[in-house]
C-alpha cells in the first residue's frame, strides 16, 4: 500500500483516488501515524455488502439441535455431620 503524507495527498488528490481505483488502498498519515485510508468505491462495496445484524450473526452459528450431554447419575456421598 502507498503512503501519503497527509499535506502531498491534499495538495494530489486527484492523482490519490486514481491511485486507490487502480492500485489498490492508499494509506495518508500525518506526522508519520496512519489516520486514514483512501479507497475505491469497489474495495468499499466490498466490504460494506454484507454485514449480519445481532440476531442473524447469532443464528448463523453451529447448530446444536442433536447435542447431549451424558450426565453422571451419582448421586452423591453421605456425610455425618
Amino acid at each position: 500500500m502507498a503512503r501519503w503524507q497527509v499535506q502531498e495527498a491534499k495538495s494530489r488528490f486527484s492523482e490519490v483516488v486514481e491511485e486507490a481505483r487502480n492500485r489498490g488502498p492508499q494509506i495518508i498519515t500525518k506526522h508519520g501515524i496512519e489516520r486514514a485510508v483512501v479507497l475505491s468505491v469497489e474495495d468499499f462495496r466490498a466490504l460494506t455488502a454484507h454485514k449480519p445484524g445481532l440476531k442473524e450473526y447469532l443464528l448463523g452459528g453451529p447448530k446444536v439441535d442433536d447435542f447431549e450431554i451424558e450426565r453422571d447419575r451419582d448421586t452423591g456421598h453421605e456425610i455425618a455431620l
